[in-house]
């Protein structure tokens, strides 16, 4: 038994009795959807065309949601609908990452992750979803696909259907029956703070609490022209009243660029400044203990001084990594679920526990350097330079299992990452040495790592850059980092001042400019993590 749902789209009439009844059945909060219809235009008036897509959960055979979910608030019943359980849920936003199909929310009122899960408690007893039910032109249909008899494994083996996004290999099983490319493809139209009916300039969700207030602040003439059909943009009202239906103009209008005028608001950006300081902080503290360690590994005489000064800056930036990582869930009293319920193929769970270790391992170094036990140190230090650099890359698995944002699938985000472990702990021991003073052989070590350091992350920046990226997705994140919102991110604070200016400084021989160079590295990396994490989030998935 596999459940599915097909949209009919000869027979969609974009009434929004789905978006009514799926608020109704499940009490979803102003701001948020399950299920919603997005409208398209094409053409100019009078030879338009509007076509309406359904939009929700596809019901994936391999949801990814399912896979990142780190506590099984998420998972996938023997019938094949992916339903969720808000009581085990710490509101990571990691389904909603991982989720190409925009189908997640964050509800404003429980702070958990919710999105539409075929009224699975109708399901139970015999019933269609509510959507079904209600819908007026029987556009919505569902059932059991395996099951020859019902209408849907009928309609599905004579009618050509097509699905979203199959490239990304979920298998959903939310079929369209005469869909539009335009709509069903996000790139296809440019997204808008402005649609008919609605004015949500900035994230919904967990935002959406801000909604009465934003109301009271409303413009109420702006509000009539809306109303009236002419919203901020100028659209002229001829065109916003000449589509009546698909039918309307078929002809001409298919060649004109495509418009959306009728969608979801935009949740936002799910992973923000919390996320790009945590994984800035992770390297640091990665970084701090393997560049003594490597140098002692190469034979060099490390100042037990500068071995605790390292242990001391990895256990403040761990513990800080700590912090960020629970002050960004939603429900952060839950966190401990994570090692206590771990759903283990998820990353966040093997990276809890790879924070975790790190931290035990670090104590346990110290402790044994403490009492005078350097042989028992040196094994302690083998495991847990080795629990460093899991710390240090784990982060690139875990975005590589949000599949709904393409930027982030670089093959080499392992090496970028455990770059900027490299490259942040000669930063902190070039700042290190303003107070502590090194030995001549230490400091050479110290700048000539930071100067490698510098080049090879210059090589995989401009890799990253540089190598033709597979969707337009992906493409245009880079376009956004290298010429778009975030070029000042990435040129002047990531290029100049975090890689150029320090490599040039670390040749000199001071000690005062080595540590600025080891500043400039540090707010690079920064501004690097920050645009890594935010541009890939500014394309809409739906």
């Amino acid at each position: 038994m596999q459940y599915g749902f097909i949209i009919d789209n000869r027979k969609c009439i974009g009434c929004h009795a789905c978006t009514v009844a799926c608020k109704a059945e499940h009490e979803v909060p102003l701001g948020v959807n399950r299920t919603w219809v997005k409208y398209i235009e094409k053409g100019t008036y009078p030879n338009t065309a509007r076509h309406f897509s359904v939009m929700r959960c596809n019901h994936c055979e391999d949801a990814p949601c399912v896979e990142i979910c780190p506590v099984t608030a998420l998972y996938t019943r023997k019938d094949g609908i992916v339903d969720f359980d808000p009581r085990r849920c710490i509101g990571c936003k990691g389904c909603m990452q991982a989720c190409p199909y925009d189908a997640l929310y964050i509800d404003p009122d429980t702070h958990t992750a919710a999105k539409c899960n075929y009224c699975a408690h109708r399901v139970d007893i015999g019933l269609e979803p509510a959507c079904v039910n209600v819908c007026p032109e029987h556009a919505i249909i569902s059932g059991d696909m395996d099951d020859g008899s019902t209408e849907i494994a009928q309609l599905l083996a004579k009618e050509q259907v097509t699905v979203r996004k199959v490239e990304k290999d979920t298998k959903p099983r939310l079929y369209y029956i005469d869909g539009d490319e335009a709509s069903l493809t996000p790139g296809e139209t440019a997204t808008s703070d402005n649609y008919m009916w609605s004015s949500q300039a900035d994230g919904v969700g967990h935002f959406a609490r801000y909604v009465e207030e934003r109301t009271a602040k409303a413009d109420p003439e702006d509000m009539v022209r809306q109303l009236g059909g002419q919203g901020q943009n100028g659209r002229d009202e001829a065109n916003a009243h000449g589509a009546q239906g698909e039918g309307a103009g078929d002809g001409a209008g298919k060649d004109a660029a495509a418009r959306r005028v009728y969608d979801a608001p935009d949740k936002g950006v799910l992973w923000g400044n919390d996320v790009a300081a945590y994984v800035w902080t992770k390297a640091i503290s990665a970084g701090a203990f393997l560049l003594p360690f490597a140098a002692s590994v190469f034979g060099y005489s490390v100042d037990p001084v500068l071995a605790w000064a390292g242990c001391t800056v990895a256990l403040t930036f761990l513990l800080a990594t700590t912090i960020l990582l629970v002050r960004d869930l939603t429900q952060p009293k839950r966190f401990l679920y994570v090692l206590l319920r771990p759903q283990w193929k998820s990353w966040l769970v093997l990276g809890g526990y790879a924070l975790t270790f790190y931290g035990l391992a670090l104590t346990l170094w110290a402790a044994a350097m403490w009492t005078g036990r350097t042989e028992a140190a040196e094994i302690i230090g083998w495991v847990t330079a080795a629990l460093a650099v899991v710390t240090a890359v784990y982060t690139a698995f875990l975005f590589a299992q949000a599949k709904g944002r393409d930027f982030w699938q670089s093959p080499t985000l392992v090496l970028h990452m455990l770059l900027h472990a490299v490259l942040a702990g000669a930063a902190v021991f070039a700042v290190v040495f303003l107070f502590i003073a090194p030995g001549e052989n230490w400091f050479a070590f110290v700048r000539n790592t930071l100067t490698a350091a510098i080049v090879l992350n210059l090589l995989v920046i401009a890799s990253e850059m540089l190598t033709p990226h597979p969707t337009a997705d992906a493409r245009k994140a880079v376009q956004a980092i290298v010429r778009g919102r975030y070029r000042g991110y990435f040129w002047v604070l990531g290029i100049v001042i975090g890689n150029l200016a320090p490599v040039i400084l670390a040749w000199f021989a001071g000690e005062a400019l080595l540590a600025a160079a080891g500043v400039g590295v540090l707010i690079g990396l920064y501004a690097t993590e920050y645009v890594w994490v935010r541009a890939p989030q500014d394309i809409p998935l739906s």
